[in-house]
């Protein structure tokens, strides 16, 4: 779990790098489309049904619209800002935003160790986007507001997915890649992308592996397993791995600052995230 969390983190990165090499309508073509390739034998072997009744496929469209959003909102995001600043803000923000919107749409109160978590996390984020120095062409720059789309739009696929009650999680998801990875073929795609990428050199290959197979085929198989062993809640600990291995990364590979407002930042968030749900991650280690 903790290796998937860092591929994660990791693919942050790789999407970064990648962004020097094609648009962002190829790069999640690519993504989902080997994605979807690389997930059907792991479909296969668990012996998942790939049966799908009306509700599932109508959600499986929408899912596909907005994990579609989601990922070009990332790339464009990665491709004016930094990687390991897009990482941990995004992957910091997402929790937060989820338990936002799920208690809007349940109609619940907030209790006040929540209320206090939210607020928390609030100055996390606030002090991560540098807004004491009223720096307002930062705080509202392209990749700030790109990263809150995306933070936003997770949530809302999030929700989605739960509702798809009667199809397994990870099918679910390979269906919403196979539908996203047609529909940008069609529309947005070129047929000389498979020629063009073709002669594109190790680092643009090595970093789609990571983002492919590594953080996707990999993490997202090993996180689905790690929820029916342990339970849902247990393993949505191991996230908090995320923004500190993008930031990590980062540094070393792009040679990125880590400032102190982002570390500060990604700490309170942290603390929000791990108050809003209840978590120990210490009891689980020792369990």
């Amino acid at each position: 779990m903790v290796l998937a969390m860092i591929f994660w983190g990791a693919s942050w990165i790789s999407t970064k790098v990648l962004t020097n090499y094609i648009n962002e309508y190829e790069l999640v073509f690519l993504r989902m489309g080997i994605c979807f390739i690389t997930m059907f034998p792991i479909i296969y072997f668990y012996k998942l049904s790939f049966k799908l009744d009306i509700k599932s496929f109508f959600l499986i469209l929408i899912a596909s619209l907005i994990l579609t959003s989601y990922s070009i909102s990332m790339f464009i995001g990665l491709k004016h800002g930094s990687g390991g600043f897009g990482g941990a803000f995004v992957t910091t923000l997402i929790p937060i935003n989820t338990f936002i919107l799920v208690a809007i749409l349940n109609k619940k109160t907030i209790s006040l160790k929540h209320s206090f978590a939210l607020i928390l996390g609030a100055f996390g984020v606030l002090n991560m986007l540098n807004i004491w120095n009223f720096d307002l062409s930062e705080i509202f720059s392209k990749d700030t507001l790109y990263f809150l789309l995306a933070s936003i739009l997770w949530p809302i696929l999030t929700i989605i997915t739960a509702k798809a009650t009667k199809i397994n999680a990870f099918v679910f998801t390979f269906y919403t890649y196979i539908i996203s990875s047609f529909v940008l073929f069609v529309f947005f795609v070129d047929t000389s992308i498979f020629e063009k990428v073709a002669n594109l050199d190790f680092i643009f290959w090595f970093n789609l592996f990571v983002i492919t197979i590594l953080s996707t085929t990999f993490a997202t198989s090993i996180y689905f397993i790690g929820a029916s062993k342990l339970g849902a809640k247990e393993v949505s600990s191991f996230v908090f791995f995320v923004p500190a291995s993008a930031l990590i990364i980062g540094a070393i590979f792009l040679d990125e600052e880590i400032t102190s407002n982002t570390i500060i930042g990604t700490i309170f968030t942290i603390i929000a995230i791990y108050i809003l749900n209840n978590l120990n991650l210490f009891k689980l280690f020792k369990k």
